[in-house]
């Protein structure tokens, strides 16, 4: 039997550890991840960019996201990005762009 691929952003971020204190977190780290990679996909070069973006885009990534707590602070953004282990999360975002980038032959 054939596993299905890993195709969501959340597939490949699941074991990125969340280094906040559990009864404090008003916001997932998916959402904040997702977010904020949507974000820079679409040009976000700051983290109120990225909360602009995440209030622009807040009915759209409804559709995916839980969001419970509305979308985060840009100064949660960076507290969450300041705190996470930057080898784990290479490691889960490189996972992620190699499965939805294609290589032609001789690429």
């Amino acid at each position: 039997m054939k596993l299905k691929p890993k195709i969501t952003i959340a597939d490949h971020f699941f074991d990125l550890e969340d280094p906040r204190v559990e009864r404090t977190r008003h916001h997932q780290l998916i959402d904040i991840i997702t977010l904020s990679i949507c974000a820079v996909i679409c040009g976000a070069d700051t983290w109120v960019d990225i909360e602009s973006y995440g209030r622009a885009k807040y009915e759209w990534l409804k559709k995916f996201l839980e969001l419970p707590n509305g979308i985060p602070s840009h100064d949660t953004i960076a507290r969450v990005f300041s705190r996470l282990n930057p080898e784990q999360f290479q490691k889960c975002f490189l996972s992620w762009i190699q499965s939805i980038s294609c290589l032609n032959p001789g690429e």
